[in-house]
C-alpha cells in the first residue's frame, strides 16, 4: 500500500511538466448557437450507453487533465431515451440533462464502446447498470490508481457498466483516464474545442 502511495504521490508531482492550457468560455451568443449544434448531432448519433467524453470549464478540468496528460478531463454515459447523461463527479453518480452536459463542455466526444457494437444486448443493459448506480458515491482516489470498492470516478463509471462483456483479451487499465476511453471505442463525433 505505501508502495502505491509514494507511486502515486511520484506521478503527481512529476505531471507538472505535462501542462494543458485552462479552458475558458467564448462569447455567450456563439456559444448557445454551438450547443445548439452539438446537442442536434449527439441526439441523432448518440445511442444509450454511448459515452461522451469532454473537456470542462472549470478548475478541477484543469488539473484532471495536467495529471493524466491529455485533452480530456471528464466522461459521461448518455442515457439517449431520457435525453440525459449519468456521470461520476465530487457529488456522486448522478444524472444530467443533456443539455446542461454539453453547455459546460468546452469539448465533447461521442464515443461508440466497442462492447456495444459486438453484443446486441450488452448497451441496454450497460445503461440498465449506469441507472442502478445512480446515488453511489464518487472515487476520489480511484483516477490515481486506489479504486474504493462501490464508489466511481467519471471514467470508472463508464468502462464498469460494461465489465460484463470485456473480453479476456482486452487490456482496460485500472485507472483509466478520460482521455483513454475512445481506445475502447468508435468515435463518431468530436465537437472540437471551441
Amino acid at each position: 500500500m505505501k508502495r502505491k502511495l509514494y507511486i502515486c504521490l511520484s506521478f503527481i508531482f512529476l505531471s507538472g511538466c505535462a501542462v494543458h492550457p485552462q479552458v475558458h468560455r467564448n462569447d455567450a451568443d456563439s456559444v448557445v448557437g454551438r450547443d445548439t449544434q452539438i446537442l442536434t448531432t449527439l441526439r441523432e448519433l448518440g445511442h444509450n450507453g454511448d459515452w461522451l467524453v469532454a473537456r470542462g470549464f472549470h478548475v478541477t478540468d484543469d488539473m484532471v487533465a495536467t495529471l493524466t496528460n491529455m485533452p480530456f478531463s471528464h466522461a459521461a454515459v448518455l442515457d439517449r431515451d431520457s435525453d440525459q447523461v449519468i456521470e461520476a463527479e465530487s457529488v456522486g453518480v448522478h444524472v444530467t440533462p443533456l443539455a446542461a452536459f454539453v453547455s459546460k463542455s468546452q469539448r465533447v466526444m461521442l464515443v461508440r464502446p466497442i462492447w456495444a457494437q459486438a453484443e446486441v444486448a450488452a448497451a441496454a443493459i450497460a445503461i440498465a447498470k449506469a441507472r442502478s448506480l445512480v446515488g453511489r458515491p464518487y472515487d476520489f482516489l480511484g483516477l490515481v490508481g486506489l479504486s474504493i470498492p462501490n464508489q466511481y470516478y467519471c471514467s470508472e463509471l463508464a468502462v464498469e457498466i460494461y465489465r460484463p462483456f470485456i473480453r479476456p483479451d482486452d487490456v482496460v487499465p485500472r485507472p483509466v483516464a478520460p482521455g483513454q476511453l475512445h481506445y475502447w471505442g468508435r468515435i463518431l463525433f468530436d465537437s472540437g474545442a471551441r
